[in-house]
């Protein structure tokens, strides 16, 4: 079966992506063609059945963020890349027969151009350069300024030549009289950003189609649920089994799970049901599915207070509380360091996980046992003892303490010395 990709681009790079495609076996390719890269988002409301966006720069994929997260399928855009800057300055320098110093240029990151020339010992860079990556990461984006910036360059008279990676600017500068050229994207990075789009594209129908397998207890009456267990069902097509008044399993794949998650659905059917606890588990089999939706299920009945629910992956990522947070914690060390950092302070693969990712969240480095407490959701004695447990092998550090209330023991203020991005 082909696999479908849906392109949102110019009308020229559609044509150059196209006549690559046929290099690729089994892909076939849809335009959706716009004048200006803003022009994305609306393009995206009409896409037919595909099994990935892909676009082709930055920019109509940061400007599509709000409907690209809705998509049920995949997204890729082409980046920039080293390639492709130093082929655009070479036919530059030898077809225009200009100088570096001559040249304009905007990029999403032009931190490429320096990397470019200083791997061939090029010490002479472009003076005039302007990236556009910050203002997409703060919503200020303004396609007039990048023309602007290269038009007010030709007329003092600076420049002889404006390079440019977006379409609608080199479009803007020709009716100006401005000589330019666009960057373009070598023939291997087409090749290369359609071959990655096809192996996104099947890795996730792999994930999809895995068996999805939960589990729901509840205090409720037989009665007070049936109907919500039947409406869960049918909303991720799943089969339902009652294993007791009180508790249900559900047979579903991970696609139809994670489609009603990322829609922020699956939990809005329990809004008014307290005290139900709700397991998923994926794998590549029913028995394997079925383990970890128990895992899951055990996790949740310990917020029995209020409905909440776990999903543990077929790679053992625990991801919840829902609807609370949405943290993700690894229950199997499989990275032969943090194995070690287990091993020796003798704590459990899940808590190291658990404070790895309190490491990666926190605004602040540093942290008092109270903090650490709240986010493993353990008695500050508990906490206590890991902490020791981590100080005597130096993995925790007390570097300071915290007076919050004026009588009383000041608090330790601690830092971790664990490699938290392994």
């Amino acid at each position: 079966m082909k696999t479908r990709i849906a392109v949102i681009s110019s009308a020229e790079f559609f044509e150059r992506i196209d006549s690559v495609a046929s290099s690729i076996n089994d892909i076939e390719l849809d335009s959706y063609i716009y004048q200006d890269p803003q022009q994305a988002p609306s393009l995206i409301r009409h896409l037919k059945p595909c099994d990935i966006v892909f676009f082709s720069g930055s920019l109509p994929y940061y400007f599509s963020k709000k409907e690209r997260e809705q998509l049920p399928v995949p997204t890729l855009y082409l980046a920039q890349d080293e390639l492709t800057i130093s082929s655009s300055l070479l036919a530059a320098i030898y077809h225009k027969q200009v100088s570096l110093e001559r040249i304009s240029m905007d990029l999403f990151d032009s931190a490429i151009v320096k990397n470019v020339l200083a791997s061939v010992d090029i010490e002479t860079i472009p003076k005039y350069v302007i990236d556009y990556e910050e203002m997409l990461h703060t919503d200020k984006f303004n396609l007039q300024e990048i023309i602007s910036f290269h038009q007010n360059l030709w007329e003092k008279g600076k420049i002889d030549l404006a390079i440019t990676s977006i379409h609608a600017v080199y479009d803007q500068l020709v009716v100006h009289g401005i000589p330019s050229m666009r960057t373009s994207d070598p023939k291997i990075a087409l090749i290369r950003g359609l071959k990655e789009s096809k192996s996104l594209a099947m890795y996730k129908k792999s994930q999809s189609s895995q068996v999805a397998v939960g589990y729901i207890s509840t205090k409720l009456q037989e009665n007070e649920i049936q109907n919500l267990i039947e409406a869960i069902a049918r909303a991720i097509h799943a089969s339902i089994q009652q294993i007791s008044p009180s508790s249900y399993s559900l047979y579903s794949t991970r696609g139809d799970i994670e489609g009603l998650m990322e829609q922020d659905i699956l939990l809005q059917y329990f809004t008014g049901f307290p005290g139900v606890s709700i397991g998923f588990g994926f794998g590549s089999t029913i028995m394997e599915a079925d383990k970890n939706a128990l895992v899951a299920l055990r996790f949740a009945e310990k917020e029995a207070k209020e409905c909440c629910m776990f999903i543990l992956t077929n790679d053992k990522k625990l991801l919840g509380p829902y609807p609370r947070e949405k943290k993700q914690q690894r229950l199997v060390n499989d990275h032969p360091q943090l194995l070690q950092i287990a091993q020796k302070a003798k704590i459990s693969p899940a808590n190291l996980s658990k404070l790895i990712q309190f490491g990666k969240e926190r605004q602040t480095h540093h942290f008092t046992a109270a903090d650490l407490s709240e986010y493993l959701q353990v008695s500050r004695r508990t906490t206590e003892r890991i902490i020791k447990k981590l100080a005597d092998h130096g993995y925790i550090r007390i570097i300071g303490e915290e007076m919050t209330y004026q009588q009383g023991r000041p608090r330790a203020v601690y830092i971790l010395n664990l490699p938290i991005y392994q």
